[in-house]
């Protein structure tokens, strides 16, 4: 089962790289078309989630996924944010709230453990 887990993130992680580096070319080959418009901001979205699910299924700690997604699409949103094309008025919302939740699992990866009683 582990590495059937594991095999199965490695997939979802690649094709979110895919996703992120040529959003275009896995839409041509996935759906037989071109992504354009506002379709390109959102597979690499995608293909930011489908990386921190690999990472999630990773055996260790889920948290780890969701950090990881966490501080790439705050940084993402914020490149959108300061390319000016995609700024839609829920656009600033998002990356505080996306910047404030990574920085309470930021906050909760390096806290140190309790290690109960002793």
């Amino acid at each position: 089962m582990k590495k059937l887990l594991a095999l199965a993130a490695v997939v979802e992680a690649v094709t979110g790289l895919a996703l992120l580096i040529a959003p275009s070319l896995v839409g041509r080959l996935l759906f037989g078309t071109e992504d354009t418009g506002v379709a390109i901001p959102v597979a690499r979205v995608l293909g930011i989630a489908l990386i921190a699910l690999g990472i999630a299924c990773w055996p260790g700690p889920a948290l780890r996924g969701m950090l990881t997604y966490g501080a790439l699409v705050t940084a993402y949103l914020l490149y959108l944010a300061f390319g000016g094309e995609w700024v839609g008025f829920l656009l600033w919302p998002a990356v505080v709230l996306h910047a404030v939740l990574t920085l309470l699992l930021a906050r909760a990866w390096f806290k140190p453990q309790d290690q109960g009683p002793t």
